[in-house]
């Protein structure tokens, strides 16, 4: 038997979808967490049972890590606070923004990355986590600012077959990367822009929104930029513009096709000031040929429609033909399975949507 679940990290707590392997009729459990912000989840599926991970904040107990290993019908919160500096830090976690498992090569290996900027390590499957104190004291940290969702790392990227590298992505703060499995990190941000600093080319203090890769190709990524859709080809030593052709270069979101490392989509907002779609419809944009052309795809999404999308709420799964998974903020879910030709609404009406992922599991 064939089962499709869709995690959705909602202001509110965590619901989760479940389907069969068409994915075309889904329910939707009670919610898990309630009250508890749910700003990143996770699939661990290195091995056949995979582990699901949500990161928690509650308003009155502050941030928790939880794990379920049996598809979300049951979860155990990590003990002590798993993700927490330790006290001579003088720092506290305010939220846990992703969650990411590492290569097949690492089985244990998952990494955490939190609002105020910080990465931190498991390897114990995440039982427990780790700083990663050489970024937590790298000689910029002083001056990575907040964006207006707060200062995080919310992008964590491991290399697929070297463990050696890793690529993080924060606002404010740009890219960053290491060689060397964490003992040292440098800015990977030349040719991204920050229009809002007297410098608009700086080393660091872009504010990325989201960076992807597709592991078939690890040199290629992709950046959504507060104003700026970027593409490298070597991995971040240089970023170019792919832009043209869009409505918009402001948006938070950017996937990269499961299949296809030359198939982006990306959902534009108007800009900083004005962040609803262009001209109030729900459309997804998809290139596949590296960001050299879009196309604007908005067959089932709604017209009259003025919510955003935000970084993590738009995610692909891993079905024979890939299903797309857009949530919004003013609590809709669509999900394609025909890499976004037409979309179809699985769920209505739940709170502010933050995170979403989602598995097929045989």
């Amino acid at each position: 038997m064939t089962e499709s679940v869709v995690l959705v990290g909602t202001r509110k707590g965590l619901w989760i979808g479940r389907s069969d392997e068409e994915r075309r009729q889904w329910t939707f459990d009670p919610p898990q967490f309630l009250m508890q912000s749910v700003y990143g989840v996770g699939i661990d599926a290195r091995t056949p049972g995979p582990r699901l991970f949500a990161g928690g904040t509650s308003e009155h107990w502050g941030p928790g890590v939880y794990y379920s290993d049996d598809l979300g019908r049951t979860w155990t919160e990590t003990q002590g606070a798993a993700v927490h500096f330790d006290p001579d830090i003088g720092s506290s976690v305010e939220r846990v923004w992703q969650i990411q498992p590492a290569p097949e090569d690492q089985p244990d290996v998952i990494y955490a990355g939190t609002q105020p900027s910080a990465l931190f390590k498991s390897t114990d499957r995440g039982e427990s986590f780790e700083l990663v104190k050489p970024l937590w004291d790298h000689p910029h940290r002083p001056e990575w600012g907040a964006g207006f969702g707060g200062q995080a790392i919310h992008t964590i990227i491991p290399h697929p077959s070297d463990a050696g590298q890793l690529t993080v992505a924060m606002s404010t703060g740009g890219v960053y990367r290491t060689a060397d499995a964490g003992q040292s990190w440098s800015p990977a941000n030349v040719g991204i822009k920050a229009y809002f600093l007297p410098d608009p080319w700086p080393e660091f203090g872009q504010c990325v929104h989201k960076v992807a890769m597709h592991p078939a190709n690890p040199r290629r990524m992709y950046a959504q930029n507060h104003h700026g859709v970027y593409r490298s080809d070597d991995a971040g030593d240089q970023w170019v513009s792919i832009a043209d052709g869009l409505p918009s270069d402001f948006g938070f979101p950017i996937v990269v096709h499961p299949q296809d490392p030359d198939t982006v989509f990306v959902f534009p907002l108007i800009a900083d000031g004005a962040r609803i779609p262009p001209d109030g419809a729900a459309t997804v944009w998809r290139s596949t040929d590296a960001g050299r052309t879009w196309t604007g795809l908005s067959d089932g999404l709604p017209t009259g429609f003025y919510a955003a999308v935000m970084r993590d709420a738009f995610s692909a799964d891993n079905g024979r033909r890939s299903g797309l998974y857009l949530g919004a903020r003013d609590g809709t879910v669509y999900a394609s399975t025909d890499d976004g030709d037409h979309w179809e609404q699985i769920a209505a009406h739940l709170p502010d949507i933050y995170s979403i992922r989602a598995i097929v599991v045989s």
